[in-house]
C-alpha cells in the first residue's frame, strides 16, 4: 500500500483545536472517564490533532518528541479501536527500548482502567521469554515491545498478528538509528492489510519517509514544537550519584528536607512499588502510585498528602499526571528524565501558587551528557549540590529535637526523668552529664554507634529493594503478576500456634505485590512496616503475620480497602500454615506463594 508522492499533507499552520477539551474529542465513555480521572482537561497539541485524526480511522505521521502527550495521541484512539472480549492481539506498539516500552504499557494501561478484560502486555529483551509466552496464549490484546522480542515471538508462533487492527511505530527514527530497520519492516509486513499505522518521530529523515510512503495510506501528517520552559520559582539542583547509592541518597536528603511535602518521580511501578514500600519501613510517611493503583486509591493517597497525612509520594510519570498539590515543595528525579519534555512536566509538580520548590535530579556519572542536554534545551544552568553524609543527617535530626526541647519543658511532668538522670549519674561518678545528655541524644536520634548497622548499611538495603525492583521490571514481572519463587526473604519468625494470620481476598492473579499489601495495611490501617511480619500471595488470596493483631475497626477499614481494584476483605486465617502440611487451593507445580516480608528488602527476578 502506498502514498501519493511527495510529503503527506501537513495539518493547518494556524491552531483551530487551541480551545478544544477532551469532551470534544470523540472519545468512547471508557476512555473519556479514564481522560477525566486522571485530571486531562485541555489536550496538548499533538492529542488534539492526533486524536480526531486516528478516531476517524486515518493513517498518521506524526513529528513529535518524548514528552509532548504523544502516548495518550495514539493510546486513546488504539484503544477505542480494540475489543476486549475479544482475546487476540489486536494492537501493537514497537519501541526503541526496553525502558521506553515499559513506560508506554503502563500509560495505555492507565488509559484502560475502565475497559475490563482488556490486557496490555510489555514484551522486550533481557526479560525471560516464557511468561511472556504465557501472558499471550492467555490473550492480551495489546502488545508494546522492542522489534527484536517482537521478532522472536512472532518466529516461535507465541505472537500472532492476524488480528491487529492498529500499529504504533514510537519513535522511530531511534529504531532505525539503533539498526531496527529490518525487523520493523517485517513486523509491518506480517500485519493485515487494513490495519491502521500511526508513525511518530522526533526528525522526519528520508528512510522515515520511506517507510511512511510504503506502509501508511494517505497519512494525515501532524508537527508540534516540544514544551521547553520551566517554572522560575523552583530552584533546579542537581547531584551526581552511583546507581548503587541512588536509593541511599534520596532517604538521606529526605530526612532533612525543609519542604512539606515531596514527590519522587521513578521510571516503572516496579521501582514506585518497592521504593515507597522502603521508605514506609524506614519511618518515612511515604505512599507511591503507580498504573496498577486504582482510581479511588490513588484518590485517598492524594487527599493524604494534600492534607498533611503524608509527606512524600513515590511515582511514576504517568500516575502523577493531573496531581496538584500546593504542599510539594521538592521533586526529586529518581533518575534523569528520557527527554527535556519530561523533565519540564515532572519539575511544575512544585512551585505552585507562587511558592518555592526545589527540584533535585540524581545524575550517575554515565548520564552527565542527558543532563546538559536538559540544560541547553531550557536554557537554564542546574545547580550541582551535594548528598547529606550520614553525620549531617544525625545533626539535622539532633537540631530538629532540641527546638522542642523549651516546649516539652513548659508541658512539665518530667520529675520521673530528672530522678532517672539523677540516679544515673549517682552510680556512674566518672560520668559527665554532657557525655549522659550526647549519648541520649544520639540513642533519639537512632545513632547506635560505629559498631552497630551504620546508616550507609540500610542505605544499601534500601537501595537493593529498588535495584531488586529494576530488575525485576526488565526480568518480565509483566501484568500476569506471577512472581519469582527464587525471590529473597528472611526467615518467618512465626510458627504453627503463633500469633494469627490474616487472610485477604487478593492474590497473584490481580497482580498483587508484597510492597503494594504493605502499603495498603499502613496506609489504610494506619500500621508501620515493623507491624507487619511474612507475607504469603497464592493465586486468588494472600496471608500476612501480623503479630500485634487488629481491632475491629481497622480490620472494618481494611476490609473495605483495595488493592489492585479489588476490596482486601481481611479476616483471620483459619486454615493450616503453609508449610505445614497446608494443602491450599492453587498448590502444585507452579502454583506456589511467592513471599514478601516487611521487614527487609525484597528481591525480585
Amino acid at each position: 500500500m502506498t502514498m501519493p508522492s511527495g510529503s503527506p499533507a501537513p495539518s493547518h499552520a494556524s491552531d483551530p483545536t487551541a480551545e478544544l477539551t477532551f469532551d470534544e474529542l470523540g472519545l468512547p465513555d471508557a476512555l473519556h472517564r479514564a481522560v477525566a480521572s486522571l485530571g486531562f482537561v485541555t489536550p496538548s497539541a499533538i492529542q488534539a490533532r492526533a486524536i480526531p485524526a486516528l478516531l476517524s480511522g486515518r493513517d498518521i505521521v506524526g513529528v513529535a518528541q518524548t514528552g509532548t502527550g504523544k502516548t495518550a495521541a495514539f493510546g486513546l484512539p488504539l484503544l477505542a479501536a480494540v475489543d476486549p472480549e475479544v482475546r487476540a492481539v489486536q494492537a501493537i506498539v514497537l519501541t526503541p527500548t526496553r525502558e521506553l516500552a515499559m513506560q508506554v504499557a503502563e500509560a495505555i494501561s492507565t488509559f484502560a482502567q475502565h475497559m475490563p478484560g482488556l490486557g496490555v502486555l510489555p514484551v522486550y529483551g533481557g526479560a525471560p521469554f516464557l511468561p511472556q509466552q504465557r501472558a499471550l496464549q492467555r490473550g492480551a490484546q495489546v502488545v508494546v515491545g522492542t522489534p527484536g522480542r517482537v521478532i522472536d515471538h512472532l518466529e516461535r508462533g507465541s505472537l500472532v498478528l492476524d488480528q491487529v487492527r492498529f500499529l504504533v511505530l514510537d519513535e522511530a527514527d531511534e529504531m532505525l538509528r539503533m539498526g531496527f530497520a529490518e525487523d520493523v519492516d517485517k513486523v509491518l509486513q506480517r500485519v493485515p492489510a487494513g490495519r491502521q499505522v500511526a508513525l511518530f518521530s522526533a526528525t522526519m529523515p528520508p528512510a522515515i519517509r520511506r517507510v511512511a510512503e510504503q506502509h501508511l495510506v494517505h497519512p494525515v501528517e501532524v508537527t508540534v514544537a516540544r514544551q521547553s520552559s520551566t517554572v522560575t520559582t523552583v530552584r533546579q539542583t542537581y547531584a551526581v550519584v552511583p546507581h548503587r547509592h541512588k536509593a541511599g541518597a534520596l532517604a538521606r536528603v529526605l530526612a532533612v528536607r525543609e519542604a512539606d511535602a515531596a514527590i519522587v518521580f521513578v521510571r516503572t511501578r516496579g521501582a514506585a512499588e518497592e521504593l515507597g514500600s522502603a521508605l514506609v519501613e524506614r519511618g518515612v510517611s511515604a505512599a507511591f502510585i503507580s498504573g496498577d493503583v486504582a482510581q479511588g486509591d490513588r484518590e485517598k493517597i492524594v487527599d493524604r498528602l494534600r492534607g498533611g497525612a503524608l509527606d512524600v509520594l513515590v511515582a511514576t510519570d504517568v500516575a502523577a499526571r493531573g496531581l496538584d498539590v500546593e504542599r510539594i515543595g521538592l521533586v526529586v528525579n529518581f533518575d534523569v528524565p528520557r527527554e527535556p519534555e519530561t523533565y519540564v512536566h515532572r519539575i511544575g509538580r512544585t512551585g505552585r501558587a507562587g511558592r518555592e520548590g526545589i527540584a533535585l535530579t540524581f545524575v550517575t556519572p554515565a548520564e552527565q551528557s542527558r543532563l546538559r542536554t536538559i540544560e541547553r534545551t531550557i536554557r537554564t544552568q542546574l545547580e550541582q549540590v551535594p548528598i547529606p553524609s550520614p553525620a549531617e543527617v544525625s545533626a539535622h535530626r539532633v537540631r530538629a529535637l532540641l527546638e522542642r526541647v523549651e516546649l516539652r519543658k513548659q508541658a512539665g511532668r518530667l520529675d520521673v526523668y530528672r530522678e532517672a538522670v539523677s540516679q544515673h549519674l549517682a552510680a556512674s561518678p566518672e560520668l559527665d552529664a554532657r557525655d549522659l545528655l550526647a549519648t541520649v541524644l544520639a540513642l533519639a536520634v537512632g545513632d547506635e554507634g560505629p559498631d552497630a548497622r551504620t546508616a550507609d548499611d540500610l542505605d544499601d538495603a534500601l537501595s537493593r529493594a529498588t535495584l531488586g525492583a529494576e530488575r525485576g521490571e526488565r526480568a518480565g514481572r509483566e501484568r500476569d503478576g506471577h512472581g519469582d519463587p527464587r525471590e529473597r526473604r528472611r526467615p518467618s519468625t512465626h510458627i504453627a500456634g503463633g500469633p494469627p494470620r490474616w487472610r485477604v481476598a487478593v492474590g497473584h492473579r490481580d497482580g498483587l505485590q508484597p510492597g503494594a499489601l504493605v502499603g495498603a495495611l499502613t496506609g489504610e490501617g494506619g500500621l508501620t512496616g515493623a507491624d507487619v511480619g511474612k507475607i504469603d500471595i497464592f493465586g486468588s488470596f494472600s496471608l500476612v503475620d501480623i503479630p500485634g493483631g487488629l481491632t475491629p475497626d481497622v480490620v472494618d477499614r481494611l476490609s473495605r480497602a483495595r488493592v489492585a481494584g479489588r476490596p482486601l476483605r481481611i479476616r483471620v486465617d483459619s486454615g493450616p500454615r503453609p508449610g505445614h502440611g497446608a494443602s491450599r487451593p492453587g498448590h502444585g507445580p507452579g502454583h506456589g506463594p511467592s513471599h514478601g516480608s516487611a521487614h527487609g528488602p525484597r528481591g525480585r527476578a
